[in-house]
């Protein structure tokens, strides 16, 4: 194990609602090196989101710990946690509606440096403006154009460009290719993975495109329902997939391979709500799988092999575990 730079124990997150609590994020527990990526995926609503925002506290968590770099950030106060923003940072999924309007991209890209107060004036800030610009790619003829006048990939360069200005430690990227044409998500993901090597970034990938997440990942977590059902290497993950959810959502990749597509696996059945949800499995409704334990019982998350980690009745059966 490598030096830890993240690690959540127990995260939850609940939102109050008419029906009851609905359980967003519901006791996530796992540990980032510093350094590497861990890519979160699942279907909409499965919580991933909510994880991130939660971890850098623009969510209050219910409970749980989030220990950035040995401290807890969920004891720390208003005047602590705005000190800490520099090193924790956000990329946002819509790169359109993230960036004020009225704001051309060096007055978008110096906002954040202002509002730390990192340079004395704007001279310093605007050479540093300039500097960020060169790192992500974006030409210095578009330093007074304003969002709407650029496509979406430059529109996510500024996003990026923002989120380093204060040489952070660890990045939120939320879905930040989802919004862009896939020739522009090639460039965006291979321009973070270069920061990530010049800066010694640590990442959180927030997807629910798989073969991006495997391109772009160390480590792969799979969400249902605000629970982390399965964890593992990505290599290991894709060539072992133990969870049925997760073997359901690998199968869904498209194949460009007329005659080998593979076997297709259709998850049926209804999806159990996430508000007072019962301590069972949250899958068991349309799992084909499912036994009785699977619906009196709620499956712990268990390292099955060094690394892998599953919550699932019949895999730790399989495992003598």
């Amino acid at each position: 194990m490598g030096d830890i730079l993240l690690e959540v124990q127990n995260l939850k997150k609940y939102f109050k609602t008419p029906r009851g609590m609905l359980h967003a994020v519901d006791d996530v527990s796992f540990t980032l090196e510093r350094g590497k990526t861990l890519g979160i995926v699942g279907e909409s609503g499965c919580g991933k989101s909510t994880t991130g925002r939660t971890i850098l506290r623009l969510e209050e968590p219910t409970s749980g710990k989030v220990i950035f770099e040995g401290k807890d950030i969920t004891t720390l106060g208003k005047r602590d946690m705005r000190a800490l923003r520099k090193d924790m940072q956000l990329i946002f999924q819509d790169p359109f509606s993230s960036l004020d309007p009225r704001m051309t991209v060096s007055q978008a890209i110096e906002e954040p440096l202002k509002m730390a107060g990192l340079y004395k004036d704007h001279n310093q800030r605007f050479r540093r403006v300039l500097e960020l610009m060169d790192t992500v790619g974006l030409a210095q003829r578009l330093v007074n154009t304003y969002p709407h006048e650029l496509d979406g990939g430059r529109r996510q360069r500024i996003g990026i460009a923002r989120a380093l200005a204060m040489n952070p430690k660890f990045i939120v990227c939320d879905e930040p290719v989802s919004a862009l044409d896939v020739s522009i998500q090639a460039q965006i993901l291979n321009l973070m993975k270069d920061i990530q090597k010049e800066y010694g970034l640590t990442y959180i990938f927030i997807t629910h495109d798989l073969s991006v997440v495997n391109h772009f990942s160390d480590d792969i977590a799979v969400m249902y329902l605000g629970r982390l059902i399965e964890k593992a290497p990505a290599e290991v993950l894709f060539a072992e997939p133990l969870h049925p959810y997760t073997q359901a959502l690998l199968s869904a990749i498209p194949v460009p391979r007329l005659h080998d597509r593979g076997e297709r696996i259709l998850i049926k059945g209804e999806i159990t709500s996430p508000i007072n949800p019962k301590p069972v499995c949250r899958f068991a409704n349309r799992c084909p799988y499912c036994t009785e334990q699977c619906t009196t019982q709620e499956p712990p998350l268990i390292e099955v092999s060094p690394q892998h980690f599953v919550a699932c009745h019949r895999v730790h059966k399989m495992k003598n575990l």
